[in-house]
C-alpha cells in the first residue's frame, strides 16, 4: 500500500490505496514508517506525502474491526503515535499534497508533517460524532491551536468537515490550491528545496518545534536561535551562501 520513489535527492511516499480512501491499518502503517526510515537513511533533503485516488487518507481502516474486542488505546498508542513521532522527526523538510479527504490518522499525519498544501476542495474535520469516537492522532492539539476552541469544538459537535480553501482561510494549512495545481506545483516546491541548505532548514524545523512543544517566549527562542545560527557558521553551505551573495551568483549548496 505504501510506496517509496527517491529521485534528485527528492522522496515521496505515497498512500496507494484508492479503493479505501487510503485507510490505514496497522501493516500499513508499519509500512509507512519503514518509508520514512529508508528515505532517511537515503539522506534525502526534502519529503513529499500524498495519496492516490480522490482522497489523501479517511484514517483508520476500520473495515474489519469488532468494536467490542476493539483496543483503540493500544492502536493509537503503541502504532499511531510512534508513527507520527518518527515523521515529525524526519531530518529534512517535509511537505505534503492533500487532495479529497484527510480524517483522523489522516489529519494526524498532517500534523506530523512540516509543510501542507490542500486542494481548495479537500475536505478536514472530525466525523467521529457519528461513530460515538472522538477526534484523534493530535488532530484535537491542531484545531485548538490554530482554530480556538469555540470553533474545534463547533466542528467536533457537529461533525461537519470544512474545505482545503476554509482551512487555509483559517490558519490551518499553509496553502489552498485548485485542485489539478495541487502535485505539480507541491512537486516544483519540494524540488526546489531540495537544493536548498538543508542544515539550516533542519535548526528551524528543530527550533520551531522547540517554541511549540516548549512555549518559549521572544528572549529565550532569541538565545536558541544565537546559539543555532552560531552552530551553523562552521558549516560549507553557510559559507556557500556568503562567497554567493559577495560574487553576486547564485549558491551552491550541499545539504
Amino acid at each position: 500500500m505504501i510506496e517509496l520513489s527517491i529521485e534528485n535527492d527528492v522522496a515521496e511516499v505515497v498512500l496507494n490505496a484508492p479503493q479505501k480512501m487510503n485507510a490505514l491499518d496497522a501493516a500499513a502503517l508499519e509500512e509507512l514508517r519503514q518509508a520514512y526510515a529508508d528515505a532517511a537513511a537515503a539522506n534525502v533533503r526534502a519529503l513529499l506525502l500524498r495519496g492516490e485516488g480522490r482522497g489523501f487518507c479517511a484514517g483508520r481502516d476500520i473495515s474489519g474491526v469488532d468494536p467490542a474486542s476493539d483496543d483503540a488505546h493500544g492502536y493509537l498508542a503503541d502504532v499511531v503515535t510512534p508513527v507520527l513521532r518518527e515523521m515529525s522527526a524526519f531530518p529534512a523538510p517535509t511537505f505534503a499534497a492533500v487532495q479529497g479527504a484527510a480524517l483522523g490518522v489522516g489529519l494526524g499525519l498532517l500534523v506530523a508533517t512540516d509543510v501542507v498544501y490542500v486542494a481548495e476542495t479537500a475536505k478536514i474535520g472530525s466525523p467521529f460524532a457519528n461513530l460515538g469516537a472522538t477526534l484523534d492522532s493530535g488532530g484535537h492539539w491542531l484545531f485548538t491551536e490554530r482554530l480556538g476552541a469555540h470553533r474545534t469544538l463547533d466542528l467536533i459537535y457537529t461533525a461537519e468537515l470544512i474545505s482545503g480553501a476554509d482551512a487555509v482561510a483559517s490558519g490551518l494549512f499553509s496553502r489552498a490550491l485548485p485542485a489539478g495545481d495541487l502535485l505539480p506545483t507541491t512537486r516544483a516546491t519540494v524540488a526546489k528545496v531540495a537544493t536548498g541548505a538543508t542544515g539550516a532548514f533542519r535548526a528551524s524545523k528543530s527550533l520551531v518545534a522547540q517554541i511549540r512543544d516548549e512555549r518559549l517566549g521572544l528572549w529565550d527562542s532569541i538565545t536558541a536561535e544565537n546559539r543555532v545560527q552560531g552552530d551553523l557558521c562552521g558549516t560549507a553551505d553557510y559559507a556557500e551562501g556568503f562567497a554567493a551573495f559577495q560574487q553576486k551568483r547564485r549558491p551552491v549548496f550541499r545539504g
